[in-house]
């Protein structure tokens, strides 16, 4: 018998809508009244926190963290349900962190529960699945959804309102969820892990666009900055003007952290022109290669707060 733990954070896959087809929190989650039907597999739910996803912070992120600590060594797999919206982010936290070796499986809704078309209680079965299989462990943090496994690292939100809105760009997914069994065609990378106690500071994501100067980073208080992620075009280009400005922000010992703001491919210094990859790593920028802005922000916030600076920081942030 697997003992699968499930800590419910919230999210549509707990929500109701109404006649008029607005979606709300729902007190009385319904995915406590799911019947499963999954031989071999004990479940206990806790109902951790109720908060739609864009209200998650990684204080709360910590905190989860820290109860899955508390617990795991009882359970043979973990499941979250979580809102979409900030799904990713989570789950990336959580893969950073040092956690149990044992199966930990995010999944949730893109439709509420009594919804037409509801996808919950099928990802939420299926999320089960997965972290009660032997060959889950030490895949890293998964995302179950639409039957498709998706290494934490790597998987985003699409779409606004398809049930496969999760998917992986470049990589593609790990494994799929078969009718009998869980298929895995790839294995996960190996990761730093850290154990922090707390996790803070100011690190706002600032998009490039076409015509940017410096207006926008020039109403940054450098003082309340602990770092910076850039959305950069293409391979890792920026404006020129906006180049020179984040120049002043690098002297003032502000870490900038450097992502593509493309849906495929890898950030890294190609061009040379002035505002160029080339020019910019040259400054001491970091090119994030295969992160999304949501999730560099993430892991400049953890190598902060885990006391990572100098060369040691780069070589976390660019590996």
């Amino acid at each position: 018998m697997k003992k699968i733990l499930v800590l419910h954070t919230g999210g549509t896959i707990s929500m109701q809508s109404d006649n008029t087809g607005a979606v709300a929190t729902s007190s009385d989650n319904p995915m406590n009244h799911v019947s499963i039907p999954l031989e071999g597999i004990a479940v206990t739910a806790i109902d951790f926190i109720n908060v739609p996803s864009p209200h998650m912070t990684p204080t709360l992120m910590l905190q989860l963290y820290k109860k899955i600590k508390t617990e795991a060594q009882a359970f043979d797999g973990i499941v979250i349900t979580h809102g979409t919206d900030t799904l990713e982010e989570t789950a990336y936290f959580l893969d950073t962190m040092d956690l149990p070796a044992l199966p930990l499986v995010l999944t949730g809704a893109m439709r509420s529960s009594n919804e037409l078309g509801s996808d919950g209680v099928y990802n939420y079965l299926t999320a089960l699945r997965v972290a009660a299989d032997e060959k889950s462990t030490d895949k890293g943090v998964l995302v179950v959804m639409n039957d498709e496994i998706h290494a934490a690292k790597y998987v985003t939100k699409t779409h606004t309102t398809n049930v496969s809105t999760f998917q992986t760009p470049t990589h593609g997914p790990l494994g799929l969820v078969m009718k009998k069994e869980i298929l895995y065609f790839k294995t996960a990378e190996p990761r730093v892990r850290f154990d922090l106690d707390s996790v803070s500071g100011f690190v706002p994501i600032i998009p490039a666009y076409a015509g940017m100067k410096g207006e926008l980073l020039e109403m940054l208080n450098k003082e309340k900055l602990d770092g910076l992620i850039i959305e950069a075009f293409g391979a890792g280009n920026l404006p020129k003007e906006t180049a020179e400005k984040l120049e002043e922000f690098l002297e003032a010992g502000i870490p900038i952290a450097l992502v593509s703001r493309c849906f495929n491919g890898i950030a890294e210094p190609v061009y040379a022109y002035e505002g160029g990859g080339v020019k910019l790593h040259e400054t001491g920028i970091y090119f994030v290669k295969e992160l999304n802005a949501p999730k560099a922000r993430i892991k400049l916030l953890i190598a902060l707060n885990a006391g990572l600076t100098g060369q040691a920081l780069k070589d976390y942030m660019e590996g």
